[in-house]
């Protein structure tokens, strides 16, 4: 489809509202920052605005001297056109140096695509495919706080050892939910179990999801594993309950905004994989508390953390290298300098970036907890397993980044 250039100015023009952040220095460098969501469609609520507020929060607590900083930001709408149409404009016209968050797999694959060509740097906080530190790799691309693997170890990997060995998957047909269920395809095999048929289903557009779940009861299989996120798995979890689906749900990718979306009523006993979560210690209880004051009805889930952390981070890269050998270098440069330092943050605690770009951060996983285990607003998990860094993500070797091998 061709994006015409008055489509293109209507998703950018949320970009020309959003001030400098902070008091502007006319001589200091400006960086400029372009968070790129889907903002209106099924994952608004798992990213959307409230992204941009978190990477807002980290800029404002940064305090830059000596630089200043922008965030803009636009609506990719979930259509990869789009939101390439819109990463070419921002690098080439409006001088934005990193493009953030970018949820939907096929979107971030187009964005990563011309962060490539351009060699700009963009840090992919949202989609989910492991390819982006993998076959679509690039110097200039970072891949922040989960991935299709982690995410198949994790909750997958888990759901097996409990003696859910036959699956049936409902799939988002793009590369995120293709990769997702070929992750965790790969866990149930290994463990000996079986697979017994899958529904892949048009994205986005797809709200009803009875046949779907029809066709997964009909199958025989113990796990119903859903390989979508937002707006889907919270319909596809309703509608499993209306329907009496008789087997385990299985929410492969699943955020506590999901589950404030369900209630506790609904969501209670669901198994699911963050690598962040607002109650988990004394820092993420900080942090969780500022970012409350900028978006008080919809605390942060990985995403959201994920935003501020990997803008944080890159602040303090460019403190590090230099404002103006940022604006003067190529993305593949700052990447670099971000590589070669270990990331700290109220959100993730301590953390690095490995060669090929993939943030190395602990999984989690949790357990919905039943409405009388609760004891207040957001107070949904219990943690159940942590997996360190080291063993969460897919081993470098395994990714096939072609850079590595240069």
């Amino acid at each position: 489809m061709s994006l015409s250039r008055r489509a293109l100015m209507g998703t950018t023009a949320a970009a020309a509202t959003v001030p400098l952040i902070g008091r502007a220095n006319a001589q200091a460098p400006t960086i400029k920052i372009g968070v790129l969501n889907d903002q209106s469609g099924p994952y608004r609520d798992t990213g959307g605005v409230t992204s941009v507020a978190c990477a807002k929060l980290a800029v404002q607590e940064f305090n830059a001297k000596g630089f200043n900083v922008e965030v803009i930001t636009a609506d990719h709408q979930n259509k990869p056109d789009v939101g390439a149409a819109i990463a070419g404009q921002w690098y080439d016209r409006d001088g934005v140096d990193m493009i953030l968050d970018v949820p939907t797999s096929s979107v971030a694959l187009a964005v990563a695509g011309v962060a490539k060509e351009k060699n700009k740097l963009h840090i992919n906080v949202g989609a989910a495919t492991v390819d982006l530190t993998g076959k679509s790799c690039a110097p200039s691309v970072i891949h922040w706080c989960y991935d299709t693997f982690m995410l198949a170890k994790s909750t997958g990997g888990a759901t097996v050892k409990a003696g859910g060995d036959t699956w049936y998957f409902i799939t988002a047909d793009y590369a995120f939910g293709q990769q997702l269920q070929k992750d965790t395809t790969a866990f149930v095999l290994g463990a000996g179990g079986k697979v017994m048929g899958s529904s892949p289903y048009p994205f986005p557009g797809t709200t009803d999801f009875s046949s779907f779940l029809l066709q997964a009861q009909a199958s025989g299989a113990k796990v119903l594993g859903l390989c979508n996120a937002g707006g889907d798995t919270v319909n596809s979890i309703k509608q499993a309950k209306e329907f009496g689906i008789n087997m385990k749900l299985a929410a492969m990718l699943m955020f506590i905004t999901d589950v404030n979306a369900l209630g506790l009523d609904v969501a209670q006993g669901l198994t699911l994989t963050e690598s962040f979560y607002w109650d988990l210690n004394d820092r993420t209880r900080a942090f969780t508390e500022r970012a409350k004051k900028v978006t008080p009805n919809n605390w942060p889930n990985m995403i959201h953390a994920g935003c501020y952390s990997a803008t944080l981070h890159y602040l303090k890269a460019i403190t590090d290298m230099g404002a103006a050998a940022v604006k003067a270098g190529t993305g593949t440069a700052i990447a670099e300098r971000m590589k070669k330092m270990p990331t700290e943050d109220d959100c993730f605690g301590k953390g690095s970036i490995r060669a090929d770009g993939r943030g190395m951060f602990n999984s989690y996983l949790f357990q919905v907890k039943k409405p009388s285990e609760s004891k207040g607003k957001w107070d949904y998990y219990n943690l159940v397993q942590t997996t360190p860094a080291a063993e969460a993500w897919r081993p470098l070797a395994d990714g096939g980044c072609y850079y590595l091998k240069s």
